[in-house]
């Protein structure tokens, strides 16, 4: 491969470690944000016993 495609397949490769590790952080904060509101909590399921 010539130097400009090995720059260019690292530059895409740093871009898609960013993009991954930013959609990581994102996850990460709205599953704490909505934590709360639904800790110890089953919803509408009621039980039949």
């Amino acid at each position: 491969m010539s130097s400009g495609q090995d720059e260019r397949k690292e530059r895409l490769a740093q871009a898609l470690r960013d993009n991954l590790r930013r959609r990581k952080a994102q996850a990460r904060a709205d599953a704490a944000e909505s934590k709360p509101a639904d800790a110890g909590r089953d919803g509408d399921a009621q039980r039949r016993d």
